[in-house]
């Protein structure tokens, strides 16, 4: 594409186009830089949820695995969704509520009870999701898990992160907005594994209309539209910054075919 397509005598006199044209080209490069970095970074995001999606797939057809061949590690996101089986006796003293949660659309709050395993080790169980209506407060009682041994079949999940204000739980109502082992465990007078455990089927079956937690839908999201846009407005920007020399070209072409002051055009 010819962009300077005027001699360099018919550029506009005063301040230098040039000077322009450089601050110009400096910011819009800098601009779409960042613009086709953030759609990469969309790019990147549909790769890690494409991944999540297969491994939720996969633990989902295989069989449920032991306690202890999962939990005792870092759990990762590679560890997701797996169900996992486990034996243990509820510490009904020390449970927590977490505010501001989502279950197949519909808004309420999840209770959290630390689980003594039969294998001796403390993990945090999410005993599942409670309905809030909006015009509602949250209970300020939880309901009381089942007492004595109970077998449950859950779902791994890896802690959530967040600010320090969200993990740790507000007083006197041990109320969290985000689920953290490091966190609430700080709070417990015993170690917890990392990681928590999210009920899918409990024996006996517990009471306070507690329902489990739905794992994420297996959808893309709209990752690949958004990098799509990113890159477009990373074009964007290059394409005015050469529509805006050839406007200044082309005003200085007319501006040196005018006539000048006291000057006229012969004529025929």
């Amino acid at each position: 594409m010819r962009i300077l397509d005027a001699p360099i005598g018919t550029l506009p006199k005063g301040p230098r186009p040039w000077l322009r044209w450089l601050a110009l080209g400096v910011f819009v490069v800098a601009l779409a830089i960042a613009f086709v970095n953030l759609g990469f970074w969309q790019l990147a995001r549909l790769d890690q949820r494409r991944a999540m999606n297969d491994s939720v797939v996969a633990h989902e057809n295989s069989p449920a695995a032991e306690f202890d061949a999962v939990f005792g590690r870092q759990i990762t996101e590679a560890d997701a969704w797996q169900r996992v089986r486990v034996r243990g006796t509820f510490d009904a003293a020390n449970q927590f509520l977490v505010r501001y949660r989502s279950n197949a659309g519909t808004a309420g709050y999840e209770v959290i009870t630390p689980l003594h395993t039969t294998t001796g080790a403390w993990v945090l169980v999410d005993r599942g999701f409670g309905v809030k209506a909006a015009d509602e407060d949250y209970p300020s009682v939880l309901p009381a898990p089942p007492t004595g041994e109970v077998a449950i079949l859950g779902y791994v999940r890896r802690d959530e992160q967040g600010s320090t204000d969200a993990m740790t739980p507000v007083q006197p109502s041990n109320t969290v907005r985000l689920v953290n082992s490091a966190a609430l465990g700080a709070t417990l007078p015993y170690p917890v594994v990392n990681g928590y455990l999210s009920v899918l089927e409990i024996t006996p079956a517990q009471d306070g209309g507690l329902v489990p937690v739905q794992p994420p839908q297996l959808t893309e999201g709209n990752h690949f539209s958004y990098a799509i846009q990113w890159f477009t407005f990373a074009g964007m920007a290059g394409v005015g910054l050469v529509l805006l020399i050839r406007s200044d070209v082309r005003a200085a072409r007319r501006s040196a075919a005018a006539p000048q002051p006291g000057e006229e055009r012969e004529t025929s």
